[in-house]
């Protein structure tokens, strides 16, 4: 696998690491850029044994940087509909002969809920309390746990919850932050048990790693410098963004 790789395609690998740190720091919408630049050069099903411990890593930098933001609330709260997701994708994953008509259905859920949000930002009173709904939760917490196992993108899905809740901007990357890794970590078990990663895999990771803490560092950099509006205007952004990509529109 490693000798196979040529220079230009290392190159894009290394900035593919630097989106998954990126990603970490509050963008999850570009998570989009590695998982398509990993598929692109190794293909669907055998990137995702590639970016799986590479994502783990950039929960655990994360965490060192944003963990103790967390608000616990509401990870206990979206945690449990969300490893019950995984276990729902791992399970489809053995009989879904097209997972791109899946991804397309979540882009479209995913572009629903952007614009109920965008909506409840001018007229609060119509949904104001829709996210405070047990059933939101477990709804957001299935679709998160299905995405990630079924298109790798359940961040997009974590992010809107997490807006939708409130969450001031540090404390949204400390919560997702914890929830992520918990979520990679069960994740590593049933792809292994799936023949995805393996000795090659890991070591691609390896190779570019050093991407994820400078993508990661850059990202909080700029959350540094926007204010909680712009924040979520761009979070909101970069999640129509992934979600549009999933429909299948570019």
């Amino acid at each position: 696998m490693i000798s196979s790789i040529e220079l230009g395609e290392w190159i894009m690998l290394f900035l593919g690491a630097m989106g998954i740190g990126l990603s970490k720091s509050g963008f999850p919408g570009v998570s989009m850029f590695h998982v398509v630049v990993f598929a692109t050069i190794f293909g669907s099903k055998e990137s995702t044994g590639i970016l799986l411990p590479m994502l783990v890593v950039g929960d655990c930098v994360a965490i060192f940087v944003f963990g103790r933001k967390a608000v616990w609330a509401q990870v206990r709260r979206l945690l449990p509909p969300t490893l019950a997701g995984v276990i729902l994708g791992w399970q489809l994953m053995g009989w879904l002969e097209n997972p791109a008509i899946f991804e397309r259905l979540v882009g479209t859920i995913i572009l629903a809920l952007i614009l109920l949000q965008v909506t409840r930002s001018k007229k609060p009173e119509w949904f104001d309390h829709i996210p405070e709904k047990k059933w939101f939760a477990i709804l957001l917490g299935l679709l998160a746990g299905l995405t990630t196992m079924l298109a790798n993108a359940a961040g997009p899905v974590v992010a809107l919850y997490l807006i939708s809740v409130r969450l001031p901007k540090w404390e949204l990357i400390g919560t997702s932050s914890w929830l992520f890794l918990v979520l990679n970590i069960s994740k590593l078990t049933l792809r292994y048990n799936l023949g995805i990663i393996h000795g090659g895999s890991l070591l691609v990771g390896v190779c570019v790693v050093a991407g994820i803490p400078l993508g990661l560092y850059l990202g909080r950099w700029m959350v540094e410098q926007i204010s909680q509006k712009w924040f979520n205007a761009i979070l909101l952004a970069f999640t129509a963004f992934a979600a549009l990509r999933l429909i299948g529109l570019f």
